[in-house]
C-alpha cells in the first residue's frame, strides 16, 4: 500500500502528525481541502512543550523547532484569563523558556517548506467526502470522487471535521454563550498593557505580532450571556473595520489607531470533546476531537501533542510491532490524550468565567486570581505548568514512568531532544551505567532523579526507570 496513513488536514496538527510520522519512517501523505491557505491568523501561540517535541524533528536549520523559533517572536511570559499578572517563563526547565508568537499562516508555511524538502506530499482541494474502512485498510473518497487507499487516517480537519462525521462520532458538549470579537490588525497607538479589563465596558488586549502586526481581542458585555442562537447569528459574520473602530473606541476610548485590517473573525466559548479518539483503523487530532475557547493560545498546541502522542504508537502498529498497552490499553492513544482534553475544557471555561464575568464580583474575582499568580507559589506554578505543557502527565500516583523527561545535556555534546528517534526507544543511562544490547543509547551528563538510567519514549515521556543498583534490561 503506497500510503501508509493518510492525514486529513494540512493545518499545524495535521502536518506536525505528518513530520513525526515521515520521521519514523511511514509514508504519508497530506490531503487539504482548501485549495489555497485561508491567509488567517487563528492560532499564534506556541508554548514550550510543542517546542521541544519539535525539536526532535530533525531540520536544515538543526530542528524543526529551530525553524520556527527564527521566525517568530518569543515572549517570556504568557497570560491566564488576560490577568494583568502573567505566568513568568523564564525559571522553566527548557531550552524555550518563553512563548513563541507566530502567526498560523507562517507556522503552516514553515511546516509545509519541511515536508516537502522531504518529499511529503500535501494535496491541496482534496475535501474528504467519505471513508470505509476494512481489515486491511481504509478507502477515502473525495467530493469529486476521486478514491485513494492507506493503511491508516488521522483526521486533523479542524472542529467541523468531514472525518469526524464520516465516522458518525458524536461530538458532545456545550454550544456557545459568549462570542468576542478577534483580529489581526496593524496600529498607531497600542495601548501600554497588553490587557486591559473593566466590568463596565469590557476586555480588550492587542499582543504584538511579527512583522508590525498586532493580535487584537476581546469581549463587551452584550457579547456575554447570548443564547446559541444568538451566538451562531454573530459568528455567521466576521466584524469589518467599523465594527473594530467602534467596538475599541467604546472599550478604550480611542481605535487605537488602526490602518489595516489583515484578518478577522468571531470568537466563543463552544466546547466539544468527541466520544472516542479511534474507530478501527481512523483517528482523531486536535480541533477535529476537542474544541474550547481559544484561551491562552493552548488548541494548537495540544493538537501538535496529540499527534507526537499518536504518531510513535501508529507508526509502531503500521509495523506490526505495536503492543496491546499502545493499541487499546492504558498507553493507548485514546487512553492518555482523553483526560489531558478534559482538562483543556475545563480549564478554558475558567478562564471564560474570568474573562466574561464584567460584576463586581467578576473583578473580585480577578483581582484575586491575579494576585495570587503574582505572589508566584504553587497556583502560579500549576498554571505556569498546564500551559506551557511542561507539567502535562501520563504518570500514575506521582510516579517518574509517564512523566516528560527535560532535555538533557549528553556526553556526546547534543541535548536529549534532538537525540530523540520517532521509530524506536532512547535509553538514557547516568554516570557510569552501562545498557548491553540496546540500540539507542546515550548518556547524561546530568542527574534526573537519582535514577541509573530511564528509557524515554519518541514523544519524549519516561517508558521504564532503574534506580541504582537495578540492572538494565534490553527492550
Amino acid at each position: 500500500m503506497d500510503i501508509e496513513v493518510a492525514v486529513i488536514g494540512a493545518g499545524p496538527v495535521g502536518m506536525a502528525a505528518a513530520a513525526f510520522l515521515h520521521q519514523a519512517g511511514v509514508a504519508v501523505r497530506v490531503f487539504e481541502a482548501n485549495p489555497d491557505r485561508a491567509g488567517q491568523s487563528r492560532a499564534t501561540t506556541i508554548h514550550p512543550r510543542t517546542l521541544e517535541l519539535f525539536d526532535s524533528i530533525p531540520d536544515e536549520q538543526g530542528s524543526l523547532a529551530a525553524r520556527l523559533v527564527a521566525a517568530g517572536n518569543p515572549v517570556p511570559a504568557a497570560h491566564f484569563a488576560a490577568l494583568p499578572n502573567r505566568l513568568d517563563y523564564r525559571g522553566l526547565d527548557t531550552s524555550f523558556p518563553f512563548v513563541l508568537l507566530l502567526p498560523q499562516p507562517e507556522t503552516e508555511r514553515l511546516l509545509a517548506e519541511h515536508l516537502a524538502e522531504r518529499g511529503v506530499v500535501i494535496e491541496p482541494g482534496w475535501k474528504l467526502a467519505d471513508l470505509t474502512q476494512d481489515g486491511q485498510g481504509v478507502t477515502i473518497v473525495s467530493d469529486t470522487g476521486d478514491t485513494r487507499r492507506a493503511g491508516y487516517v488521522i483526521g486533523a480537519d479542524g472542529a467541523h471535521s468531514a472525518t469526524r462525521h464520516a465516522l458518525g462520532l458524536a461530538f458532545p458538549g456545550n454550544p456557545a454563550s459568549t462570542m468576542g470579537f478577534l483580529a489581526d490588525v496593524r496600529l498607531e497607538r497600542p495601548p501600554a498593557q497588553p490587557h486591559n479589563w473593566d466590568y463596565e465596558r469590557g476586555s480588550y488586549s492587542a499582543l504584538p505580532l511579527p512583522g508590525g502586526i498586532y493580535r487584537v481581542f476581546g469581549h463587551e458585555p452584550g457579547d456575554t450571556g447570548l443564547t446559541p442562537e444568538e451566538a451562531a447569528r454573530r459568528q455567521a459574520h466576521a466584524p469589518d473595520e467599523a465594527e473594530l473602530r467602534a467596538r475599541l473606541t467604546r472599550l478604550a476610548g480611542d481605535d487605537l489607531g488602526i490602518t489595516e485590517v489583515i484578518w478577522s473573525s468571531r470568537t466563543g466559548d463552544t466546547t466539544r470533546h468527541v466520544e472516542q479518539y479511534r474507530a478501527g483503523r481512523v483517528f482523531l487530532a486536535g480541533d477535529a476531537a476537542h474544541v474550547h475557547l481559544p484561551a491562552g493560545g493552548q488548541g494548537l498546541n495540544v493538537g501538535v501533542q496529540d499527534a507526537a502522542n499518536l504518531a510513535w504508537k501508529l507508526a509502531a502498529e503500521v509495523r506490526g510491532r505495536a503492543p496491546r498497552r499502545i493499541i487499546d490499553g492504558p498507553q493507548s492513544y485514546d487512553a492518555e490524550r482523553r483526560p489531558i482534553a478534559a482538562r483543556l475544557a475545563a480549564n478554558t471555561l475558567a478562564q471564560a468565567a474570568l474573562m466574561v464575568t464584567f460584576t463586581p464580583g467578576g473583578k473580585a474575582l480577578r483581582d484575586l486570581m491575579s494576585d495570587l499568580i503574582g505572589r508566584g507559589g504553587d497556583t502560579a506554578d500549576e498554571l505556569r505548568g498546564w500551559l506551557s505543557g511542561l507539567d502535562v502527565s501520563y504518570a500514575e500516583n506521582g510516579g517518574l514512568v509517564g512523566r516528560r523527561v527535560p532535555n538533557l545535556p549528553l556526553a556526546d555534546g547534543r541535548t536529549l531532544h534532538r537525540a530523540l528517534r520517532q521509530d524506536r526507544f532512547t535509553l538514557v543511562t547516568f554516570g557510569t551505567t552501562t545498557a548491553p544490547g540496546q540500540e539507542n543509547v546515550v548518556r547524561s551528563t546530568r542527574d534526573w532523579h537519582g535514577l541509573a538510567a530511564v528509557r524515554v519514549r519518541p514523544d519524549g515521556y519516561a517508558d521504564e526507570v532503574w534506580t541504582a543498583g537495578e540492572e538494565v534490561q534490553a527492550s
